[in-house]
C-alpha cells in the first residue's frame, strides 16, 4: 500500500511515517498543498492536513476529487462540526482530528479502501476450508452445514482473515480493524481469541501464525 502524507509538521509527519512502515505501508510525503494531484498516480490513500502553508486543504481535497477517485482521510487539528462537514463535502471520504489514535486510522485506511478498491473481495459467502463457510452478511459461520457459535470478536477477526484471502493479516492491523484501538496488552487478548477460534472451528492448524508478523488464513 502507498500513502501519500500532505503534512507540514515533520514531527508529525516523522511519527505517522514510522508508524505506518511497521506496517509495511509505504509513505510519500509533501509538505505543501500545491504539489499533491501531480503526485497521485500509484497512491492508494491521500492523508490529508487542511492547516497547509500554500493552499487550504479544503482547495487540495477539491482537486484531488476533480483529478479522480483517489481516497481522501482528512487528518487535522480542526474539529469543529462546520469543519468537518465541509470537509467531507468537499469530498473527503473520512475526516479524522489531532491527536488521533494510529491504531484507529489504520482501521480507517483499510475501511476506505474496502469501500473504494474494486479489487478488494467483497463475495458475501467464503469457504475458508473443505465445508467450513462463512457468511459475511449474515454473521455466520457453518461447518458442513452445522453453525459454529463465535462471539462478536472471534467472528470478525475470522472475516478479515477470510476477506484477505489468504494473504497475512498483521497483528496492528487486526487489532485495529477488530478492536478500533490499541491498547497494552492487545496482542496478548488478540492471541486469546485466536486460540479460541481454533478451538471452536475444531481446525487449529487453520490460522495460521506468521512469526513475528500476524495470521493468515491457510486455506484448502
Amino acid at each position: 500500500m502507498r500513502i501519500l502524507l500532505v503534512e507540514d509538521d515533520d514531527r508529525v509527519a516523522a511519527a505517522l511515517r514510522t508508524a505506518l512502515a511497521r506496517q509495511q505501508i509505504e509513505v510519500e510525503r509533501l509538505a505543501r498543498g500545491r504539489e499533491v494531484v501531480a503526485h497521485l498516480a500509484g497512491i492508494d490513500v491521500v492523508l490529508l492536513d487542511l492547516g497547509l502553508p500554500d493552499i487550504d486543504g479544503i482547495d487540495v481535497c477539491r482537486r484531488i476529487r476533480e483529478a479522480g477517485d483517489t481516497p481522501v482521510i482528512v487528518v487535522t487539528a480542526r474539529g469543529e462540526v462546520d469543519d468537518r462537514i465541509l470537509g467531507l463535502h468537499s469530498g473527503a471520504d473520512d475526516y479524522m482530528v489531532k491527536p488521533y489514535d494510529a491504531g484507529e486510522l489504520l482501521a480507517r485506511i483499510h475501511t476506505v479502501l474496502r469501500r473504494r478498491r474494486p479489487d478488494v473481495p467483497t463475495d458475501d459467502v467464503v469457504t475458508v476450508a473443505d465445508g467450513l463457510v462463512v457468511d459475511l452478511a449474515r454473521r455466520e459461520v457453518s461447518d458442513d452445514g452445522s453453525p459454529v457459535a463465535l462471539s462478536r470478536k472471534e467472528f470478525a477477526v475470522l472475516a478479515l482473515l477470510a476477506r484477505a484471502d489468504g494473504a497475512v493479516c498483521t497483528r496492528d492491523r487486526i487489532v485495529a480493524e477488530v478492536w478500533g484501538r490499541t491498547w497494552p496488552g492487545a496482542n496478548r487478548t488478540l492471541d486469546v481469541h485466536v486460540a479460541t477460534l481454533r478451538t471452536k472451528l475444531g481446525r487449529p492448524d487453520l490460522v495460521a501464525t506468521v512469526r513475528g508478523v500476524g495470521y493468515r488464513l491457510a486455506r484448502a
